[in-house]
């Protein structure tokens, strides 16, 4: 399985590994980052390739953007990412539009194999914006997906 595509075991490792740690502070601005307009797009494998899961979100903070933490989890696992969790995950490449705006962009590549051995369903993409000043603004479920066969 990909790390990028967390299964159940992966996503409790992470939840008590954090818990154990005493939990992590999220720092936020007063007006902090915002993020827009996102979606998400799988593509399954098929005999000319591997499939993918597309996810793509605008990011706006008055400082600039700094990135954004993006990880897609299984909605029958209950295993809601935290804010404080998201350290942990994958970046996603952004452009900025302007000064105080990026298009971020996260694209996974899925195998037939990997693909076979994943949760069928529904799908969710949490998100966490980070800011130049530091702020940060955590979408626990930015957009979701339907993985089947």
């Amino acid at each position: 399985m990909p790390k990028h595509l967390l299964g159940s075991s992966l996503v409790a490792a992470v939840v008590v590994g954090a818990v154990a740690a005493g939990g992590l502070a999220v720092a936020s601005s007063g007006t902090g980052p915002a993020v827009r307009n996102a979606t998400v797009r799988y593509a399954a494998p098929s005999a000319g390739g591997p499939g993918s899961v597309t996810f793509t979100a605008e990011v706006r903070d008055d400082s600039g953007v700094r990135g954004l933490k993006v990880v897609a989890w299984p909605a029958r696992s209950e295993l809601d990412p935290t804010g404080a969790e998201m350290r942990y995950v994958d970046d996603a490449t952004c452009r900025p539009t302007t000064d105080v705006t990026s298009r971020c962009t996260y694209t996974l590549k899925v195998t037939k194999e990997e693909a076979a051995r994943l949760d069928r369903g529904t799908w969710y993409v949490s998100a966490l914006a980070r800011a130049e000043d530091g702020g940060t603004a955590f979408v626990p479920r930015a957009a979701a997906f339907d993985l089947t066969r």
